[in-house]
């Protein structure tokens, strides 16, 4: 029985480490990563509609699926779909057309707040540009298509 509490306890701390706030000494969340869009592709977002398909999703995909894809936080926020991307969460709306700053899904990878936990917590954080981006998308309506043109999956899958 001990043997078995302590399994636990152990996955249970190994769950919980990548969902606390990374201190600049042990977090995993490289400074910026490399670019998801090439250089044109941001500078059409930023400077006219930003289009879900071509400059979103491939952030999303990159940047957030691998911990938001449905399967690999099972229950918790997922980013696969229009529905399950603008289902409320326990605060409230995670995605709020128009509105990015009361937008979780543009707060999070922006803040760099020491009890925000920024987003991505492990692997490479959103640049300056794909931030912007994803601000532009959002004051613009966060138009996200129904169906399986807004379906995400991560590269690979």
């Amino acid at each position: 029985m001990k043997n078995v509490l302590l399994i636990s306890c152990g996955v249970l701390s190994l769950g919980l480490s990548a969902c606390s706030t990374p201190s600049a000494d042990t977090s995993e969340t490289a400074p910026v990563g490399p670019p998801v869009l090439p250089a044109p592709v941001q500078e059409a977002a930023l400077a006219g509609t930003v289009d879900f398909r071509t400059q979103i999703a491939p952030i999303l995909a990159m940047r957030c699926l691998p911990c938001h894809d449905g399967k690999f936080m099972i229950g918790l926020y997922s980013l696969t779909d229009r529905r399950t991307a603008f289902q409320p969460g326990a605060s409230g709306p995670r995605i709020v057309p128009g509105y990015p700053d009361k937008s979780p899904l543009f707060l999070n990878p922006e803040s760099t707040h020491k009890s925000v936990i920024s987003m991505p917590p492990v692997g490479n954080r959103l640049t300056n540009p794909e931030l912007a981006i994803l601000r532009r998308w959002i004051v613009q309506g966060a138009a996200w298509p129904e169906g399986q043109a807004g379906v995400l999956s991560r590269s690979g899958d």
